[in-house]
Parts: structure tokens; sequence; C-alpha cells
């Protein structure tokens, strides 16, 4: 008897990596820093974004790209705070954005006229994990809601994140949540990532996340 493998997975990576790598080169190309932003539901990913189009959208051009399992209702939510198109992409049941996505949603951003870019994938800490969209970065979005605990148990997410927001801090005096225990945890699966802590609702700890947009912008600006 023989037997035939056909390695589906593997083949389908290998695309996704060689599309990802044309989305690197285009962003790079135009001097664009791109983040993959990446979380469980209820976060506060989109949150976040509200406010860092309020703050910083007049400032420079700022494109998004969300990811959705079945609704536009977070691109609406963006598109309400800047006249910039925000593209959905509803997965139809995949719990993950993948390079082609992207790659056909830069077809309608004007990357010249762009100095900005975000992607908010799925609400999900698994699969994202593994797939790259041409991003110079994971921000992995965790909150004091959900438990010290969340890196040890989504360690690959937070192994593959450059960056780390603990957001809804406004909520720590109500909750049994110890900080430097979570952070103790996400640094013993990642010892490189760097931390914002923030609320998205009262915008406390946002201004070191607006600075560091800002360094992230104007320092590609002069690379560029």
């Amino acid at each position: 008897m023989t037997i035939r493998t056909i390695e589906i997975r593997e083949r389908v990576m290998e695309k996704n990596d060689e599309m990802a790598r044309d989305v690197r080169r285009r962003v790079h190309a135009a001097g664009v820093p791109t983040f993959n932003l990446v979380s469980s539901p209820g976060s506060g990913k989109t949150s976040l974004l509200e406010r860092t189009l309020d703050e910083l959208g007049k400032e420079f051009p700022i494109a998004v790209v969300t990811g959705d399992v079945q609704t536009v209702n977070d691109a609406e939510r963006l598109a309400r705070r800047t006249a910039r198109l925000v593209q959905a992409v509803v997965t139809g049941g995949a719990c993950h954005l993948d390079a082609k996505q992207v790659e056909a949603a830069l077809e309608a951003i004007e990357l010249d006229q762009t100095r900005l870019l975000f992607i908010e994938n799925v609400g999900n800490l698994v699969c994202p994990a593994s797939w790259d969209l041409g991003e110079d970065a994971k921000i992995v979005v965790f909150s004091v809601t959900e438990g010290e605990d969340k890196p040890l148990k989504y360690p690959k997410m937070f192994r593959q994140s450059r960056y780390a927001v603990l957001n809804k801090i406004d909520l720590l005096p109500y909750v049994p949540f110890d900080v430097d225990r979570a952070v103790g945890f996400a640094r013993e699966v990642n010892p490189d990532l760097d931390f914002f802590f923030t609320s998205a609702l009262t915008g406390e700890g946002m201004d070191d996340w607006f600075t560091f947009l800002r360094d992230q912008v104007y320092g590609a600006k002069v690379r560029h």
C-alpha cells in the first residue's frame, strides 16, 4: 500500500509568506510604519484606535484595515473618526487575516499619502500568531479584565509580538489584577517585549502610546 501525503498547510503558509514579503516591500518603499494589532475579543483594540485617530489623525494621515469574522461594526466605528477610507475584511468565519487580504487592501490605499498603517486583526490570540501580514511588528493588546496569566496561556502570540498594550487600567481599583505579575509572565515568554499601559476610555497612559507612534512615523520619514 502506498500513501501520498499532501502538505496543504505548508503550501498555504509559503504562499502567505511570499505575499507578506511583497506587502512589506511596498510599505517600506513608501516609508509607512505598519502595525498588526492582535488581541482576544473585548480587549479594547478598536477603542485604542479611536483614541489614536482622534489624537493623531489630523497630524498625519493614517490608514486602517480591520478584520472581523461576521460584521463591519469596528470599521464603522473607526470610519466615524477619520475622513480616510477604513477597509473592512469580513473573514466569514476564519479566525485571522492573511497577507492576501492585506495585499488586496493596499490597492485602495494611497501609500504615498499615508504615514501610518494599522491592521486590526480578528479578535483571537491563537490563529493570528502564525500569519505574517507584512507588518513591521505585531502589537498584542490585553486588558486588566482578562487575568495576569494571559501571556502564559497564549505564549506564541506574546513571543511573536514586539510590543504589548495593557489596556483598561482605569479598572485596576475594581478588579483583582496584579500588573507586575502580568508583566513578569509576559517577559518570561518574551524578554524583549516593550509595554504601554493605557486606558482608551479615560486617556490615561495614552501620551506614551502617541509619542511612540510619532517617533515611528517621523523616524520612518527621515529614513525614507
